[in-house]
């Protein structure tokens, strides 16, 4: 092997593990493990939690300010109620998945340390299960957030003029 390949296998090549600049970069590698997917003490619960949080309070926007209602007085109100359909949705997949049994996480070079618990039907429907909570958290959040936001611009003049 030459000293000028990018490219090279991490541990056996019959696998496909291959070590880029990228995947094998300490920024990525920290980064990804900071995620709550593999973040270290977190329950399956709270990974989901976190994740769903996430998505509600991003999803809310899109429907919002893009959907067919957003010149009507109601675009605050459709897009969280959009956002909160999208995370039941979403938690429905997330439920089927986990009746599938999945398998246990694979490691690889970038997260070698993966969570037991995606590993279990029981962990997926906890994750499921915050990921509901969350999202709807995250999306009712970003709805009090957009519906008060000339209140919010007042108090941010005052406080800064």
């Amino acid at each position: 092997m030459s000293s000028q390949e990018v490219v090279k296998p991490a541990g056996d090549p019959q696998i496909g593990n291959l070590a880029t600049p990228i995947n094998s970069s300490g920024v990525v590698k920290a980064f990804i493990g900071n995620l709550p997917a593999y973040r270290h003490g977190l329950s399956a619960q709270r990974r989901g939690l976190e994740v769903g949080m996430a998505h509600g309070y991003l999803l809310i926007g899109p429907f919002a300010k893009l959907g067919p209602l957003r010149d009507s007085d109601v675009a605050n109100l459709a897009g969280l109620l959009a956002a909160v359909g999208l995370v039941v949705i979403l938690t429905i997949g997330l439920s089927i998945y986990a009746s599938t049994s999945p398998s246990k996480p694979v490691a690889n070079i970038t997260t070698p340390n993966v969570p037991e618990d995606l590993g279990t039907q029981e962990g997926w429907n906890e994750f499921a299960s915050g990921f509901l909570v969350g999202g709807i958290g995250g999306a009712g959040f970003a709805y009090l957030l957009l519906t008060n936001l000339p209140v919010l611009e007042s108090i941010s003049k005052n406080l800064f003029n």
